[in-house]
């Protein structure tokens, strides 16, 4: 049976800001012609304090991305290697998100909000760092739908169009634009340990296992 999220108060945290000097780039949002809520994830706002945030202060924190009070006071991009078409690529990290802030559950656990679609970054390589509204509904589908299978993992917190016509390949364009925020308990990914283990740093692996 699923567990049902258990309020809190708001309690940023935000540890990573001592790793900050090697895992990741302070980045700036993408200023966006407007920002009109789409998605507002009130059950697991409460999880972290942040359910009575009004609509406008939503929208500062989540389509602005504005600090949230004793937060991380700038974004970071991280950085990571991977695979990529079967090939080991050294040279990617966050190219469309950043970890935006840190804070703690009821149960005292770490979580993350981290975007999908806010900006270019150092790593967006050729790309325009945005997200269209139809990947964003598409993510809102799918983790709603393992939240309610009793899957525990990430969950969709905020969805923000943005206001810009957007071409892609894969779907008919242009397509309308927007910035999603996810809750998780992790931004950090796999390649960011790989990043460390390709580079021989082990002082700063040591760090990010503590």
């Amino acid at each position: 049976m699923r567990a049902e999220p258990q309020a809190a108060s708001y309690r940023p945290d935000t540890p990573i800001e001592t790793l900050a000097d090697w895992i990741g780039d302070a980045v700036e949002p993408a200023d966006f012609p407007k920002t009109e809520l789409r998605f507002r994830n009130e059950r697991h706002a409460a999880t972290v304090g942040l359910e009575d945030l009004s609509d406008a202060d939503w929208l500062r924190h989540f389509g602005r991305f504005e600090p949230l009070a004793g937060n991380l006071p700038q974004p970071l991009a991280l950085r990571y290697h991977g695979h990529q078409f079967r090939v080991y690529n050294p040279e990617i990290g966050d190219g469309r998100g950043f970890l935006y802030a840190q804070l703690r559950d009821a149960d005292g656990r770490l979580l993350d909000l981290g975007t999908k679609g806010s900006g270019q970054t150092p790593w967006s390589r050729r790309g325009d760092g945005r997200l269209t509204l139809k990947g964003a509904v598409r993510e809102i589908l799918a983790t709603e739908m393992l939240e309610a299978l009793g899957a525990y993992t990430s969950k969709t917190f905020s969805v923000v169009e943005t206001g810009e016509a957007l071409t892609r390949g894969d779907e008919p364009s242009p397509t309308r634009s927007a910035v999603m925020t996810r809750l998780s308990h992790g931004h950090i990914r796999i390649g960011t340990f790989q990043r460390l283990l390709a580079l021989e740093e082990r002082a700063h692996m040591a760090q990010l296992v503590d």
